[in-house]
């Protein structure tokens, strides 16, 4: 979500310990079975826009009921995940959408986080209008017609500019630079979590109202509101290297996975499914949909996935 970043917001957030005992504050204690040598059970981090809950889900679902682990969910903001993570409080981050500066300090210097490969998902963040008002409107599409529409996309929370609809502060965005370097009339307004996000552009759309919003791909709304991606400044390599700077997209992040280093060589069965788990972009939205959408449990909607689509998990399952 990924994909999604800034440090201050991300750093106050608790990590909460999900387990059928209840909640647990993550910043007080870690799961006893996290990275314990030998031990049959698996800690998981997961953030909380729903693809990442289905990459946990189905991975939960395989691990307990084809490798007989059993698997504590913890759920954590980006960057506190790669700090449990080196801290061996989790043993796997299962969808990371690019921070570079963790990866230099925990996987490069002290190699204390090792890569667990490719997701197999490629993620975009971008700006989006509903397709509804994009057909109406063509030119709406080029950042550089967008003022042009700033009246018709105010709201009370945008004090009087055109509002650009954020989701959680904790997610990688670049959104008030951008509005700021691109000199534009709009305010970033955050909805406060995915869940918060999607209520208001299913609003937006009952209305068919317009509106601007921050968007990531893979994302299961899609499928219920048709959006088209506004085109901002061609994104190149380093553009977004000065984060008050940034003028540019967002680029196309192929998603990673990523473990505990002491995990990664000790972790057995465990680890060697967690770096074989690799699934398509269309894998992922369909166990999103049925939690999002259809109202399943992570579990739920795993089983039911893993059911129809045995062929591409049991490559997942070690030898």
């Amino acid at each position: 979500m990924r994909v999604r970043t800034t440090s201050a917001m991300a750093g106050a957030s608790a990590l909460l310990l999900l387990t059928g005992c209840g909640a647990a504050d993550m910043t007080k204690q870690a799961s006893p079975f996290a990275n314990a040598r030998g031990a049959k059970t698996v800690t998981l981090s997961v953030q909380s826009w729903v693809g990442a809950q289905a990459n946990v889900g189905v991975a939960q679902y395989l691990l307990e009921h084809e490798l007989g682990y059993r698997v504590d969910t913890v759920q954590v903001d980006e960057v506190p995940a790669w700090d449990a993570l080196s801290q061996g409080r989790v043993d796997a981050i299962l969808e990371d959408w690019g921070h570079p500066d963790q990866e230099k300090r925990y996987v490069e210097d002290k190699r204390t986080i090792a890569s667990g490969g490719d997701l197999g998902v490629t993620g975009h963040i971008g700006w989006y209008v509903p397709t509804y008002f994009a057909k109406r409107h063509p030119d709406v599409t080029d950042w550089k017609n967008l003022d042009k529409y700033a009246d018709r996309m105010r709201t009370a929370e945008s004090g009087g500019k055109g509002q650009l609809l954020d989701g959680s502060p904790s997610y990688v965005t670049n959104d008030k630079a951008l509005v700021t370097n691109l000199k534009l009339n709009y305010q970033v307004v955050f909805a406060g979590s995915e869940a918060a996000q999607i209520t208001q552009m299913k609003q937006f759309a009952k209305e068919k109202k317009p509106f601007l919003t921050y968007w990531y791909s893979p994302q299961w709304l899609f499928e219920k509101i048709p959006m088209t991606e506004v085109k901002l400044p061609a994104y190149k390599e380093g553009c977004d290297a000065d984060a008050a700077k940034v003028a540019c997209a967002y680029p196309h992040t192929p998603l990673k996975k990523y473990l505990n280093a002491d995990f990664a060589r000790t972790g057995g069965r465990a680890a060697a499914f967690l770096k074989n788990f690799k699934w398509t972009t269309e894998d992922q939205n369909e166990v999103s949909l049925m939690i999002a959408d259809d109202k399943l449990t992570p579990q739920e909607a795993a089983r039911k996935w893993a059911d129809r689509h045995r062929s591409t998990w049991r490559s997942w399952l070690p030898s």
